[in-house]
């Protein structure tokens, strides 16, 4: 015996429309909360300096890296170096020298590949212990 021969049985279906809303206010919502940031451009401040000045200097050896990556060796008479030779003038300057010291100062147009070349020759010369220049006088001085 079939009971059920007249009821018909209907194939489920999803209503679209209420989920179109809800994610609808889903991204309104994510678009207001959303803070955007623009980073068009990276202000730098170069470092300073503002410590008292150390009683007895140690033997330096002083390198200057001008902004067109020119280098300027001061060993006892200012010269300038090309970059292939840097570290056999570093390993000179620094054979006379007890403990040098190697000091750069590099301009604040200068390129980090310049300075790089100078950090790799002191490497190649053997000089173990580098420093940079800064400008002295505090943040709000020499601006």
């Amino acid at each position: 015996m079939n009971f059920r021969r007249g009821i018909r049985r209907d194939e489920p279906e999803i209503n679209f429309v209420p989920l179109i809303d809800v994610l609808l206010v889903i991204l309104i919502f994510l678009m207001v909360t959303t803070t955007y940031s623009k980073f068009t451009e990276l202000q730098v401040d170069l470092p300073s300096a503002n410590a008292e000045q150390a009683a007895e200097r140690p033997s330096e050896i002083v390198v200057a890296v001008s902004t067109d990556g020119r280098y300027m060796l001061d060993a006892g008479n200012p010269q300038f170096v090309a970059p292939p030779d840097l570290a056999a003038a570093l390993r000179r300057a620094a054979a006379e020298r007890k403990e040098p010291v190697l000091v750069i100062y590099a301009d604040a147009g200068a390129t980090h590949q310049a300075v790089v070349g100078v950090l790799e020759a002191a490497r190649q010369a053997g000089v173990a212990k580098v420093t940079f220049a800064a400008k002295g006088g505090g943040p709000d001085k020499g601006r």
